[in-house]
């Protein structure tokens, strides 16, 4: 039922991959990590690959309730291409527009999912993800940057197609369960109105067998199966929080993948989300 309905919708929530307690540990553990990055500047912002140096995300990709899903989809041998977290503070305006990821991301092939996990309640009035069923079908629409205060793309991205909103499904999530779309699907997500933070997490998978399509080697975590193709550089395992070494590999990462995603931007104004 997952890959028939993934494959026609583009999408495919809610999935149970772990427990309410499991699920409010784990926001604890990103509010600590938040918390010792704002007290110690000096490390910069977590970034694009929080992952190469936090050991409890690096286990979270790799969670055997995450990867037979997404198994499924891509099949056995996969990479993760990056992790993002997405907050969206109690009672605050941001937004996301409609958008497709792969437009921005140089990949040469579509074959990706995004894995968005709930660690707090995404319900409508929260700020849900909310996808069109379909238009993953429907090619490589265009974009226009805006870099819209508000906004929390990396651009301020947004299709510049009509969007038909009553067609759009809100993928309402309790805090332990995710959601998994297509790269080329609609999506967007609305401000949070409710007293409560709005806090997921979302892993980009992708086969092994992807590559950037401009030959650029970003890194990567292999998480499954084997990898045969040496397209992306492949990132230790962090064997402890925030080591120096882990904290650098993660800023050469992120400047080599900016190197790609502002490649037709306006070198202003950038921020690390990419979703929802």
């Amino acid at each position: 039922m997952l890959t028939e309905q993934y494959h026609r919708d583009g999408f495919y929530c809610p999935i149970g991959v772990m427990s309410e307690g499991r699920a409010a540990a784990l926001r604890g553990e990103f509010e600590r990590c938040e918390t010792f990055f704002k007290e110690h500047p000096e490390y910069g912002s977590m970034g694009a690959y929080p992952h190469f140096f936090m050991p409890w995300l690096d286990e979270l990709i790799r969670d055997e309730a995450l990867l037979t899903p997404v198994r499924s989809l891509l099949g056995d041998d996969l990479l993760v291409w990056g992790v993002s977290f997405f907050i969206k503070e109690a009672r605050t305006t941001s937004y996301v527009s409609w958008h497709q990821d792969l437009h921005y991301w140089g990949l040469d092939d579509v074959y990706e999912t995004t894995a968005w996990i709930a660690l707090s309640p995404a319900s409508k009035a929260s700020g849900c993800m909310r996808f069109v069923p379909g238009t993953h079908l429907t090619g490589d629409r265009e974009h226009a940057d805006s870099f819209a205060e508000g906004n929390l793309l990396s651009r301020g991205q947004a299709l510049l197609v009509r969007v038909d909103e009553s067609k759009a499904v809100d993928a309402e999530l309790e805090p332990g369960q995710m959601s998994l779309h297509h790269g080329r699907t609609f999506h967007a997500s609305n401000p949070n109105t409710t007293g409560e933070r709005r806090i997921g997490v979302a892993i980009r998978y992708i086969p092994a067998s992807i590559a950037q399509a401009d030959g650029t080697r970003t890194m990567a975590s292999l998480v499954s199966g084997d990898d045969r193709y040496g397209h992306f550089l492949l990132a230790p395992r962090p064997n402890s929080f925030a080591a120096p070494a882990d904290i650098a590999r993660g800023r050469e990462a992120e400047k080599l993948k900016e190197s790609i995603l502002y490649q037709s931007a306006a070198q202003r104004g950038r921020r690390h989300h990419a979703a929802a």
